[in-house]
């Protein structure tokens, strides 16, 4: 919120710095993110009246100009200019002066003729149009004729002021204004505040309801809508205090009606709209939910279709205003309008945010109604734009209006104790002190001993209770009055990470160590990902749920699987050349819990890693994963099984089962997917459900001592159908081996002319040892007969 200085001065006398007034604003909770010098810069351009202009002898296009300066005497200029004459008053930069941006102007020569000063337009001062007249023009800034000749301009045009740019919080909607400001600052400065002026002169020969209907069927939406009528509107441009003030605020000055409302939008915080009354057809106007299909042009231009969800402002057919948000192209103030209708209204704020984002159409009003405007400003809005309306004398004002109001709103009662409030700021603040502060901030206040009644004012509705009012006391009386100390019962506890955040520290580190980096994406996604990446959208494990308001397509559910950011990740990368890498994420997956997308999500945490680059394979993420076993899931039982993931290549993937229980898949991604983001080189990837593999973490490593006596190898090589894996192989042999047997090493496999067409020959190697006796040949030979036998028996194997 802006505050400029020289408005603030209206309502407060201001007897201390800038810097103090910054510190006091900050002391009471409002802290200032930025001081604009308005005109800092500007200095020593003076007004000149210009007393002859001649063609330079060696430019055409230039000119050499004298003018008279005042106490700088008269000075030669020479300029290019052509909208200047002998007589104007200008703005001239004499030698030594800066201009608004800073750049400095000394005497010189133009083609060899001397110049000293520069005529100055409206932009070297850093105004335009709204500010003065003229200031806007493309060429020199013409002044008014009596202006006192060289004297500064910017004292002259009043140039000079300080906005504050202050950081309101979003509990204070109360703030989002000039006199909401200017309050705050009256408490704490000590001062009184000067209120505006809300008085009007009526004319009763013209009624509001005589001459129009209006009609509220939403009260749900829009709690109270005030209409009133002027007649006889005279539209022109505003005076230059109106036109200085909001310019000051960053607003241009359109026509004294149109200022009026923005006025009023600064001052009071009230949004408000004008309509031309020629426009609003059957002469009514009527709030309610718009039509599903309908469409209304707003004021920028811009069409909109809406549907019930929207709140409208009609005329008797047609949609003229999107209520809180702006006003429709076919009701707005021209230079013809002769009748207008001033609507000041409260918009529900869930309403004016929803709409508003739905339809991606912001306005300071939609800005105001989605903090909240409240009853009583809604009142005082519409008063002052009035009282501006009989001050400009350019209406006539109706003595009626309409105030459809759902439930006139009470005053909000707070009982308490003073020792309550003291209880809360953990200090004695006096009683007396606390009702002072309390009925400076408008509060009404009766003290009975320790009990205190307060009435809030309506334009407080975020004070609700004690703890508010506790609040409101701490801020004027000062935070630096409350003394840091230890609970009484408090006591000093050693921080540091759980056993759970270690091990994750631990799992981070080990891929560390492998050459991966972290990353971290965003837990929403796009529903197009699914087809995109082959995954399922039928299996439960990939149900998701969607955003009710997304940011946009690509982030409009939450993801299932951290797949799909990873790969997009590693393409990101690829797409700038960085042709090889490791990256990893652990990450929460989000599902439905029994289905129902309106509960809170379950979440799952997922370990995903990928490879990619002329040196990975298969092998290489088969390794990672087997490193993150072997270190920290030590004596766990692993099996893997041919992977049917459809993101995953049909003959490497592979899935994962640790214990009997599935943790997820891993191997090269699947060309197809490859293809449709752009990737023309393999890439590797796991992803495993890290809730799952922390379970199996095992880190009691249980050490054997090497037996001492002599091993017995035997190499074995079987034919078996192409189906057959290496896994069923060795969970047979492993099974039938007998307890001596210690290591199985597959080290061929072999298809050619020398196997039967659609058959493998698999040749492993078996290594048999006892830790309390030399074993013998013929347990080694029976062991090995069983193994045979059980290939057989479950895997049709046979002896090559």
């Amino acid at each position: 919120m802006k505050l400029p200085l020289s408005w603030l001065k209206d309502y407060v006398d201001i007897d201390c710095s800038v810097e103090e007034l910054e510190a006091k604003l900050f002391s009471c909770g409002f802290e200032v993110e930025e001081k604009i010098f308005i005109g800092k810069n500007i200095d020593k351009i003076v007004a000149c009246k210009i007393l002859s202009i001649e063609q330079h002898p060696n430019a055409d296009k230039l000119s050499v100009t004298k003018v008279d300066a005042g106490k700088y005497g008269e000075l030669q200029i020479i300029t290019s200019a052509k909208n200047i004459n002998v007589g104007d008053v200008v703005p001239v930069a004499v030698d030594g002066a800066t201009l608004n941006n800073g750049e400095r102007i000394f005497n010189g020569e133009l083609r060899g003729v001397p110049s000293y000063g520069m005529f100055c337009s409206g932009e070297e001062l850093g105004i335009n149009d709204s500010f003065y007249k003229g200031a806007s023009v493309n060429g020199i800034l013409i002044l008014e004729k009596d202006m006192p000749l060289g004297e500064e301009v910017k004292k002259l045009l009043e140039i000079e002021d300080v906005v504050f740019d202050i950081n309101v919080t979003a509990n204070r909607p109360d703030c989002q204004s000039i006199l909401g400001l200017a309050r705050e600052v009256a408490v704490v400065l000590n001062k009184p505040l000067k209120m505006p002026d809300f008085s009007f002169v009526v004319d009763e020969k013209i009624s509001t309801k005589n001459t129009i209907k209006v009609e509220n069927d939403a009260f749900d939406l829009c709690q109270r809508y005030k209409a009133h009528l002027i007649k006889d509107v005279v539209i022109e441009d505003s005076p230059a205090w109106i036109r200085k003030r909001l310019f000051s605020m960053g607003l241009n000055s359109i026509n004294n009606i149109v200022d009026i409302t923005n006025f009023v939008l600064l001052e009071i915080g009230q949004p408000m709209h004008a309509f031309d009354l020629s426009d609003l057809e059957g002469a009514c106007i009527n709030v309610r939910r718009a039509n599903d299909g309908e469409k209304i042009i707003t004021l920028d231009e811009s069409e909109f279709t809406l549907n019930s969800n929207n709140l409208v402002i009609c005329d008797k057919n047609k949609p003229v205003a999107l209520a809180g948000i702006m006003g429709g192209l076919n009701s707005e103030i021209k230079q013809t309008t002769k009748n207008v209708v001033f609507e000041s209204a409260k918009f529900s704020r869930d309403n004016v945010r929803k709409t508003s984002k739905a339809l991606g159409q912001r306005s300071d009003s939609s800005s105001r109604f989605e903090k909240g405007v409240d009853y009583l400003s809604v009142e005082m809005g519409l008063s002052r734009a009035l009282n501006l309306i009989s001050t400009l004398k350019c209406g006539k004002i109706a003595c009626d209006e309409y105030d459809l109001i759902d439930k006139k709103p009470e005053n909000n009662v707070i009982k308490t104790k003073i020792s309550k409030i003291n209880g809360v700021l953990g200090i004695e603040v006096d009683s007396n002190y606390i009702k002072e502060i309390l009925e400076k901030l408008h509060f009404e206040v009766k003290l009975l001993g320790d009990d205190i009644e307060i009435i809030v004012p309506l334009f407080r509705e975020d004070v609700e209770d004690y703890p508010d009012i506790a609040e409101e006391i701490i801020r004027e009386y000062g935070y630096d009055h409350i003394n840091s100390t230890l609970l009484a019962t408090s006591a000093i506890t050693n921080g540091g990470k759980n056993e759970e955040q270690k091990k994750l520290d631990e799992v981070k580190s080990l891929l560390n160590s492998y050459g991966f980096n972290e990353i971290i994406t965003y837990s929403f996604v796009n529903e197009k990902d699914y087809d995109t990446f082959n995954i399922d959208k039928k299996l439960k494990e990939h149900e998701f749920i969607k955003l009710i308001n997304p940011l946009s397509e690509d982030m409009a559910i939450m993801r299932t699987i951290l797949f799909p950011s990873m790969l997009k990740t590693v393409a990101f990368n690829l797409n700038r050349k960085n042709n090889d890498g490791r990256l990893y994420e652990i990450a929460k997956i989000y599902n439905p819990v029994d289905g129902d997308t309106e509960k809170i999500p379950k979440e799952t945490f997922k370990l995903c890693f990928a490879c990619f680059g002329a040196q990975e394979d298969f092998y290489s993420i088969k390794g990672v994963v087997e490193g993150i076993l072997n270190n920290l899931c030590y004596g766990a039982k692993i099996n893997y099984e041919r992977s049917k993931k459809g993101y995953l290549h049909p003959t490497r993937g592979a899935d994962l089962i640790v214990n009997e229980i599935y943790l997820g898949s891993f191997g090269q991604v699947n060309p197809e997917v490859l293809e449709k983001i752009g990737i023309d080189k393999p890439v590797f990837v796991c992803e495993l459900n890290y809730d799952l593999l922390k379970a199996q973490f095992n880190d009691k490593i249980v050490f054997k001592a090497i037996s001492k006596y002599p091993t017995i190898e035997r190499d074995l090589a079987v034919t078996v159908s192409e189906e057959v894996l290496w896994a069923d192989i060795l969970d047979v042999v492993t099974k039938n081996g007998s307890e001596f047997l210690t290591k199985v090493k597959l080290f061929d496999i072999y298809r050619g002319d020398q196997v039967e067409k659609g058959k493998k020959s698999v040749a492993f190697n078996m290594l048999f040892v006892s830790n309390e006796r030399t074993l013998g040949v013929e347990e080694i030979d029976q062991a090995t007969k069983n193994i045979l036998d059980a290939l057989k028996q479950n895997l049709g194997a046979e002896l090559r």
